[in-house]
């Protein structure tokens, strides 16, 4: 015998260390592509935090008397867009075609948890928090949204429904937060 490949215990060793490497390298990997996708959904969730809060800054713009009807039809148009917009991020937010930010790009559901495989046990794993919801709806300011869209005529947007949504916008973000 002149080197471990030639003893039979040797190479089973040998072997089973080059499978764990193997193993450790794509987990590694894996834990590379987990943190992408995470910092993917952040940046997402960051831009719908934005919108939020110029959401709520213009419902305070809205809600005083110093601003006509016309005036808060118009914002009640910026704050639908807004809106709209914050369900776009929500639907083309996604990692190599899996949508982080809701069910799957057609629905609105919540989405599912994501499992990552971080070591070459079936226990290495870590997962996501199922739940996540950052459209209109699952942040629960669909109703801003209808009323926005109403405008004055509905009634859904004058100074006092500008001011009944700003605590439905204060828990939007909070959600929003909880998520990131």
């Amino acid at each position: 015998m002149n080197k471990a490949s030639d003893d039979a215990s040797g190479l089973a060793i040998a072997d089973k260390l080059r499978t764990q490497a193997s193993s450790i390298g794509q987990s590694i990997s894996n834990g590379n592509s987990a943190v992408s996708l995470t910092q993917i959904a952040d940046k997402a969730m960051s831009e719908q935090s934005n919108i939020l809060d110029i959401v709520k800054t213009k419902l305070v713009q809205a809600a005083t008397d110093t601003t006509s009807q016309e005036g808060r039809a118009a914002i009640g148009k910026d704050v639908k867009k807004l809106l709209d917009q914050l369900d776009n991020i929500a639907k083309q937010t996604n990692y190599n075609g899996t949508t982080l930010l809701q069910a799957s790009a057609a629905g609105t559901g919540s989405a599912t948890s994501l499992t990552f495989q971080m070591g070459e046990k079936l226990a290495d794993t870590i997962k996501t928090t199922a739940g996540v919801q950052a459209n209109a709806i699952g942040l629960g300011v669909s109703g801003l949204r209808s009323a926005a869209g109403a405008g004055t005529s509905a009634g859904g947007f004058d100074a006092a429904g500008a001011r009944g949504f700003m605590t439905t916008v204060d828990s939007a973000i909070n959600t929003l937060n909880g998520w990131r």
